[in-house]
C-alpha cells in the first residue's frame, strides 16, 4: 500500500533522511522509532507531502502523493498540535474533521460512543475549547479525529506521550483491535520501546536519516531493541 523509492531530503548541506526502499503493505501496524533528529518526523511528513523530497517519492495506493490529491481519502493523521483547531470544542472539531471525511453530524456522534471510556468524561460535553484542555486530553482529541471515517492509513507520532498509563493501555487495545478487525495500516512514531513493540508487526529503526534495522516484532524484539540504542546508536 506504501511504496519509498530513494526517499531522500536535504536542508543546506545536511542530509536529514536518505532511504533507498521501504514497503509497508495493507493491515500492517509499523512502528518508527529512533533518537531525536533520527529523521522520523521527516519521512512522516514526506508520508503527507507536507513538504517537497528532495529525490526519490512516496507512494501511496499507487499514487505519489507529490503528484496528485487521490491518495488522500485513504490516510489519516494526527502529528502534533498544530493539527488541532484550538478554538473549536472537541465537539465541533470532531464535527470538522467527519465532514471533510463525509460524515454527517449523527453519524459522528454514532462513532465516538465506542471511545466514552477513552475520553474517561473529560472531552465531550466539558464546554471546553480543544486549546483549553490539558496536553493528554488534547492528545486524545487528535487521535480520535485521525479515527473519524475509519481511514486506511493512520500515521500517529508519538501517540503515547503525555497520557497517563491507563489511557497509554486503552490506546494500545485500540491500535491492536482496529489493526485486526478493520485491516487500518497503522504508522507509529514512539520514543517509547516499549509500547512501539506491543502494537506494531514489524519496526523500523531510524539513525541520523539512516534505516539501520528493520525487524519482524517477535518476543524477543523488546530485548534486541534496548541493546541496539544502549550500545550502537550515537546520541545527537
Amino acid at each position: 500500500m506504501i511504496n519509498i523509492q530513494n526517499i531522500s531530503k536535504i536542508y543546506g548541506s545536511k542530509k536529514v533522511l536518505h532511504i533507498e526502499s521501504l514497503k509497508i503493505p495493507k493491515g500492517e501496524s509499523f512502528g518508527l522509532v529512533g533518537n531525536n533528529g533520527a529523521g522520523k518526523t521527516t519521512l512522516f511528513s514526506l508520508l503527507l507531502d507536507l513538504i517537497e523530497p528532495s529525490s526519490g517519492f512516496v507512494e501511496i495506493g499507487g499514487d505519489k502523493v507529490n503528484e496528485n490529491e487521490n491518495w488522500k481519502n485513504k490516510v489519516s493523521a494526527f502529528i502534533d498540535e498544530s493539527f488541532l483547531i484550538g478554538y473549536l470544542t472537541p465537539e465541533e472539531y470532531f464535527y470538522f474533521i467527519g465532514e471533510l471525511r463525509g460524515q454527517d453530524k449523527t453519524t459522528v456522534n454514532e462513532f465516538l460512543k465506542q471511545f466514552d471510556d477513552f475520553f474517561n468524561d473529560e472531552i465531550l460535553n466539558a464546554k471546553k475549547y480543544v486549546r483549553d484542555l490539558s496536553k493528554g486530553n488534547q492528545k486524545k482529541v487528535g487521535i480520535v479525529g485521525a479515527l473519524i471515517g475509519t481511514p486506511a492509513i493512520i500515521i500517529l507520532d508519538e501517540p503515547f506521550a503525555n497520557l497517563d498509563p491507563s489511557t497509554q493501555i486503552k490506546l494500545k487495545k485500540l491500535i491492536r483491535t482496529w489493526s485486526q478487525n478493520e485491516s487500518v495500516t497503522f504508522l507509529i512514531s514512539s520514543h517509547d520501546l516499549a509500547h512501539t513493540t506491543e502494537v506494531s508487526d514489524r519496526i523500523v529503526v531510524l539513525n541520523k536519516g539512516e534505516l539501520v534495522k528493520d525487524i519482524r516484532t517477535n518476543p524477543e524484539t523488546l530485548r534486541e531493541l534496548e541493546d541496539f540504542f544502549a550500545s550502537s546508536v550515537t546520541v545527537d
